[in-house]
């Protein structure tokens, strides 16, 4: 457990793990800062045939059909304003609280905004730098160059570099971008074409838009999860220990497929038996409304839109428009669940937050950011009286798991009463009498 030059144990929160989530924000800006950046720089110049007709489209000027603005508003600050508004209205759900607006509800409204603005920023912020340093590092021509360019022809044999029209009479020249006359920031501009930055941003900020609704509001394609007891709600509500329900639990030992947090717990009866459900599979799952395919269509349509529009503009060809497409896909993915669990089975909620103990590092043979020094695993005399299971903190203001505040908010503790958990009032309820280690 973690000492008091690490917690402020004032009940409230924890200063190590704040710092750990602010030195996440400190990251993801200075990814998209160093992508901004790379974009300031002169790019390389691919040679290019003068008579390419792929490279001899009209510039129709700098800002096109969808400007930098509009991209910015459409990818960024569209997308915020709608996390931020979901999570201030939706979450937490279903409560046991008699008021939504308790402080332990705006809690977990903070956290969900935290993460759900974490992975946008994170999302965008990738797209920048991989987009920016590829457009760079490639230098390849856009539709638009020559007229861009404004090759001097009277000095074409000055800046050839390539091709075989010297040996072929009528074969292609290759030649160099100091052909050009102008020299100016467009000139550079004309050879940033793959990938499309507009493609790759737009669908890195709406489709990771598309993931958070999805994911709130539970559209996604209907399946068959694998088969558990009913003790599953307990971990997709949003303050499990209020919502145990003693007088149903089972022991641990009698159903192999109870969550981790019923080994908590003792059954009302030695004997009693396992609770087995017999759904028939047709019923064990539903289709979402339709309507809400509106969710995913709007910012997938608007993302389009934008990816599209640089071909209309002749900006970019085909293939760096689906490039791009693919790039803000992927980071769009992996944003949404470096910090969301899986749609299909998360219940709409983001991971908890790391451990106090390993906010910053773990080393060899830990098994992950959640969790105490001892990797979670207590035994049930250790565990306190009256203890908040999903907070980490007992009724007496103990910390149960070294500061690890795993599916809560920030830091986030209660001081409120819970029901007690005193496994050390019923020994025989535990396989052979003795008590087992137990995963908190």
């Amino acid at each position: 457990m973690a000492g008091p030059s690490v917690l402020r144990r004032s009940g409230r929160f924890s200063v190590k793990l704040v710092l750990s989530y602010v030195l996440d924000w400190i990251v993801i800006v200075l990814f998209a800062l160093v992508g901004l950046g790379i974009s300031k720089v002169s790019p390389n110049k691919r040679p290019f045939y003068l008579a390419d007709p792929t490279l001899n489209f009209p510039f129709k000027g700098e800002s096109g059909t969808v400007s930098s603005r509009m991209l910015f508003i459409a990818s960024l600050v569209g997308p915020a304003i709608i996390i931020g508004g979901v999570c201030l209205v939706f979450v937490p759900g279903p409560t046991p609280f008699k008021s939504l607006f308790s402080l332990r509800a705006w809690r977990r409204r903070v956290w969900e905004l935290n993460t759900g603005l974490l992975g946008l920023a994170l999302s965008l912020a990738l797209s920048v730098l991989v987009t920016d340093g590829m457009k760079n590092l490639l230098g390849k021509p856009r539709p638009d160059m020559i007229s861009r360019c404004q090759p001097d022809l009277e000095k074409i044999n000055e800046h050839i570099v390539g091709g075989l029209g010297r040996a072929v009479e009528g074969a292609p020249l290759l030649v160099s971008a100091a052909i050009c006359r102008r020299k100016d920031g467009e000139l550079d501009d004309g050879f940033r074409s793959f990938p499309s930055g507009h493609a790759s941003l737009s669908f890195a900020g709406l489709i990771y838009l598309s993931l958070f609704l999805c994911s709130k509001f539970a559209v996604a394609i209907p399946f068959l999860a694998p088969q558990l007891s009913k003790r599953r709600s307990l971990l997709t509500a949003a303050f499990p220990s209020r919502a145990l329900d003693h007088s149903k639990l089972t022991p641990p030992h009698q159903n192999s497929y109870a969550p981790s947090i019923s080994l908590l717990l003792p059954s009302s009866s030695p004997s009693a038996p396992a609770e087995k459900s017999h759904i028939p599979v047709r019923n064990q799952a539903a289709a979402p409304p339709t309507y809400l395919l509106v969710l995913i269509l709007i910012p997938l349509g608007a993302a389009i839109f934008i990816a599209s529009s640089r071909y209309s503009d002749y900006r970019h060809h085909g293939f760096d428009i689906i490039s791009g497409v693919v790039l803000g896909l992927l980071t769009a993915w992996f944003a949404f669940r470096w910090y969301h669990l899986p749609i299909r089975r998360g219940a709409g909620w983001a991971w908890g937050p790391r451990s106090s103990e390993r906010a910053f590092w773990v080393g060899v043979g830990v098994p992950g950011y959640a969790g105490s020094g001892d990797e979670g695993v207590t035994s049930a005399r250790e565990l306190p009286r009256g203890g908040d299971v999903e907070s980490g903190l007992s009724s007496r203001g103990t910390d149960l798991s070294g500061g690890n505040y795993h599916g809560t908010g920030p830091g986030e503790r209660s001081t409120e009463p819970t029901e007690d958990i005193e496994l050390e009032q019923y020994p025989e309820r535990w396989s052979g009498g003795s008590q087992q280690p137990l995963r908190v």
